[in-house]
């Protein structure tokens, strides 16, 4: 219910306050608040009518009921702080001119930049998208093999562990030059540095995870006749995904870190070449919303990487914590 009075109160401002210039869509913001004000009241009256219905019923028939009135209430607090933040950007930016024009824009223009610059937006991310999904795959996959070869058998980790303690600390941003220079393109060069920021974070989580695997589960393993593949791929990496995940989850920032440098410095499209090409002319408004669509991008990158490791690893539930 407090949600929905701060997006209330905020679309009251909107209306009756007015701004210091005449920003576009400063009605499509009003709708917008207007819309989540109905929102978060939809969401508290069915959170009420929710817990009534579980009062009533026995405990295990309100089992469900109650986990989604838990999630309901967790979100609450997150639509009010979110209110009280865009409320306050607007009068520090529209109402006040608090801070300094252009480098600071009000959610309206925000707002504009989605609406009227879509396709290029959207075409950008759809560029870096595909860039990343071919960079971190690779990376995750070459880096995947690395860390169970070293993990596994002590010749190869005797040849590949000095120069993955030697290669790998180094940022992958470092090789630019190199990258551009040996590879066709920009974009297989984005790939190849993409590839090279995911492969050092899971080899060494992977290596760690296949190394510290309890000998004992080896040792039942092969008294009843199992074979050196069946040990990799039934024991050694099943034991080891914990590890793997994390090395997937620090491989995932780094290579996204990587992306926006790699597209600043060459390829023609993507959010990188996007934020250059708004800071080039001063179209301040555009950079925040790409900003802002990146950290949507890599979250939700990251709660689908979640949704994987719950799914595969559901048989270790209990047995870890995250």
């Amino acid at each position: 219910m407090l949600a929905a009075l701060g997006w209330l109160g905020g679309a009251a401002l909107t209306q009756w306050w007015p701004a210091l210039d005449d920003w576009p869509y400063t009605r499509e913001l009003l709708l917008l608040k207007l819309l989540l004000a109905a929102l978060a009241l939809s969401l508290a009256v069915a959170s009420w009518r929710t817990e009534r219905a579980a009062r009533r019923r026995p405990q295990p028939a309100s089992a469900r009921a109650a986990g989604w009135l838990a999630t309901r209430i967790d979100t609450a607090p997150w639509l009010l702080a979110l209110a009280l933040g865009i409320t306050g950007w607007e009068v520090v930016t529209a109402q006040l001119e608090w801070l300094p024009r252009p480098f600071f824009a009000p959610p309206q223009a925000l707002l504009a930049v989605y609406v009227d610059d879509l396709p290029r937006l959207a075409a950008s991310v759809a560029h870096s998208f595909v860039l990343l999904a071919y960079g971190y795959l690779l990376g995750a996959l070459a880096g995947f093999g690395i860390g169970v070869a070293i993990g596994w058998s002590k010749a190869v980790g005797y040849w590949l562990h000095p120069v993955l303690r030697l290669i790998g600390p180094l940022p992958a941003t470092a090789w630019l030059p190199l990258a551009f220079f040996f590879f066709p393109s920009s974009f297989s060069a984005s790939v190849f540095l993409i590839a090279l920021a995911t492969a050092f974070p899971v080899a060494v989580l992977t290596w760690s995870g296949v190394a510290s695997v309890n000998s004992a589960y080896y040792d039942v393993a092969r008294t009843l006749g199992a074979r050196p593949a069946f040990l990799i791929l039934r024991v050694a990496i099943p034991a080891a995904l914990p590890s793997v995940f994390v090395g997937l989850f620090m491989g995932l920032g780094a290579s996204f870190a990587v992306l926006i440098v790699a597209e600043m410095m060459g390829v023609k499209a993507g959010l990188g070449w996007y934020l250059q090409w708004a800071q080039g002319w001063a179209a301040y408004s555009n950079m925040y919303a790409a900003l802002l669509v990146m950290a949507l991008m890599c979250s939700g990158l990251i709660t689908l990487l979640f949704r994987v490791r719950d799914r595969l690893l559901a048989w270790q539930k209990g047995m870890l914590k995250w």
